[in-house]
């Protein structure tokens, strides 16, 4: 039998967990106390079910005779690949979702003053959230609540999540009921120069005071999304989100007329708050599918109430400086004009469209894994698995990057211009846009390494790391907000590539040096050079095609569609001819869903 390490260390060999039960003891069934079992037979049970690290834990649960511990067996990698794409599709038609949401709204508001108070009244229950709810609860939550599971104790799982619910629902019930009561004073310390002097205050903390109930909403769905992703459950989260932005965009239109001049982005804001109740009520019927049972009993006591918050604090200040982001950006933007903070709003949501379709969805659904992993105290396991995850994301989001390089202007104009969005609009979004485009990749990289942390349950570093992230973003964008949106996003482009290099550095210290450079830098050099040729053939295609075709609406898709089909035929004739490993893969699944069956 191998001998066992301390914490933290893995076995000279990984070993594959086979799923089989541990007999305790064959008087087991016929008495309801559990007898305990010697301490050489629980050697004995270790070495013959061949776990990959057993600790101490699990040495004293066994010889109290506890539950059986035989961990879930973990995806495999085509269940995995299967769960990423079913993922990332479902996530891509929600962002286009949002793409169209957001165009809808731009014919309606354009870039005006009325549109960045929205953009501001959004981001305070929006920032709220992310240090509440949501994310940073999931993030805390799922690692305890997957171990419970793993070791196939659901009741106290289960508890543990009934008990979470009435605190979320109870403490953000409160702040929300506080926030509305005093918004006319807090909202005004939020709200730059230029909102102010366009009269805009009074639109702004209205339109905050509506939307803060999101905070609550979101918090409990947050907890009901971690339980779901627990149990590798991502198809109705990621649909969810396409409903959001669908029930939305029906809200805004028939609304619209109930309300006139600037009020009437007030349509906006109501879909939001009805879109996310819907999101919410989605979920609640796959709770039942997967076995969830919400306890009658709830356990205010359990510890590991105690250890989620405990891992929740660092993860909330981890995630919500990294959404104080989007805020400095907003309000750094109102110092500058009022029509800033929606156009770099309008930016973003371009940029995110290959953040959710890819590094979202890679990293949601590798979390889980990781977690179990982690939980398993199998370091190797996380170091290959965070390896293969950086990799993937760079595959696919180099080329997103030279995308939004070469046609940052033609793709602004051919998603928003339109109605009360204008040129002068387009030249303000497709700037930002420009400069988002440098910050796609490291910021898809950062989102793993942070789950990564998460998983460890080493997520203070995370908390330090943002925070300087926080720091650095605010000082270069308002040291460069002379030189306009473009000044303003290079604040984010060098807090992103600074925490993606602070985060793999600290990673590699908590791996014991494992999580190797080199194993990154030869195939991402190879990728650069398949981006380099994206960025060329893209540019040549549209440019060749615009002076042909013309401005229409029509030509503008042609233009901007064969660009982009151009330029991804000739990143993956590159990347394959340099043999990049994860290409190669995937042209293999390609390919081996194409081949008919025989």
């Amino acid at each position: 039998m191998h001998s066992l390490r301390g914490a933290g260390q893995v076995l000279p060999k990984r070993q594959e967990c086979r799923g089989r039960r541990i007999d305790h003891d064959k008087d087991k069934q016929a008495n309801s106390q559990p007898t305990p079992i010697p301490a050489d037979r629980v050697e004995a049970e270790i070495a013959e079910h061949q776990y990959p690290l057993a600790d101490a834990a699990m040495r004293e649960t066994l010889a109290d005779g506890g539950e059986d511990l035989a961990p879930e067996p973990l995806p495999t990698k085509s269940s995995t690949a299967r769960n990423t794409a079913i993922f990332g599709a479902l996530t891509g038609l929600s962002r286009v979702a949002g793409l169209a949401r957001e165009v809808l709204a731009a014919a309606y508001y354009g870039t005006s003053g009325a549109a960045s108070a929205f953009t501001l009244a959004f981001l305070i229950p929006n920032t709220v959230r992310s240090l509440f709810a949501d994310s940073a609860l999931s993030g805390a939550f799922i690692p305890v609540f997957s171990e419970l599971l793993d070791k196939n104790k659901k009741a106290e799982a289960f508890k543990l999540a009934s008990t979470l619910f009435m605190v979320m629902f109870a403490v953000l019930g409160a702040l929300t009921v506080a926030f509305i009561l005093l918004a006319g004073v807090i909202v005004p310390l939020l709200t730059p120069t230029e909102i102010v002097d366009a009269g805009l205050q009074g639109l702004t903390t209205g339109l905050s005071q509506l939307l803060f109930p999101i905070v609550l909403i979101l918090g409990l769905n947050g907890l009901v999304v971690g339980i779901l992703q627990a149990y590798d459950r991502f198809t109705i989260p990621a649909l969810s989100a396409l409903v959001w932005n669908i029930v939305i965009m029906i809200a805004m239109v028939s609304l619209q007329p109930f309300f006139s001049g600037e009020d009437e982005i007030y349509a906006y804001a109501i879909g939001i708050l009805i879109g996310t109740v819907v999101q919410f009520l989605m979920a609640l019927p796959v709770l039942r599918k997967v076995g969830f049972k919400f306890a009658r009993e709830i356990n205010w006591r359990d510890k590991r109430v105690l250890q989620v918050f405990t891992l929740m604090l660092p993860v909330t200040l981890g995630l919500g400086l990294i959404n104080f982001n989007l805020f400095a950006n907003a309000y750094i933007g109102g110092l500058v004009s009022d029509q800033v903070p929606r156009a770099i709003d309008n930016a973003f949501r371009i940029y995110m469209l290959p953040q959710g379709i890819f590094s979202v969805a890679i990293s949601t659904v590798l979390f889980p894994q990781l977690s179990r992993l982690a939980g398993r105290m199998d370091m190797l396991g996380v170091q290959e698995l965070c390896a293969r995850g950086m990799r993937v994301i760079a595959l696919m989001l180099l080329p997103a990057t030279a995308a939004l390089l070469a046609l940052s202007e033609p793709i602004t104009q051919l998603i928003f211009e339109r109605g009360e969005f204008g040129p002068e609009s387009t030249a303000l979004v497709s700037t930002g846009l420009f400069w988002f485009a440098f910050a796609l990749p490291f910021s898809g990289i950062n989102l793993l390494l942070t789950r990564t942390f998460f998983s460890l349950k080493r997520p203070w570093i995370v908390t330090g790391l943002a925070l300087s992230n926080l720091f650095v973003n605010a000082i270069v964008a308002y040291s460069l907000k002379g030189y306009g949106i473009g000044g303003i996003v290079a604040g984010t482009v060098t807090a992103d590539v600074t925490m993606a290099g602070a985060q793999f550095w600290f990673l590699r210290r908590v791996l014991g040096g494992k999580l190797v450079l080199t194993d990154m830098t030869r195939p991402i050099a190879k990728m650069l050079v398949g981006a380099a040729g994206f960025a060329a053939a893209a540019y040549a295609v549209w440019f060749g095609l615009s002076e042909w075709l013309g401005e229409a609406t029509l030509a503008q898709i042609l233009e901007v569609g064969a660009a982009l089909a151009a330029g991804a035929l000739v990143y993956a004739v590159i990347v394959l001819a340099l043999k990049v490993g994860e290409a190669q893969t995937m042209r293999r699944m390609v390919m081996s869903r194409l081949r008919p069956a025989s």
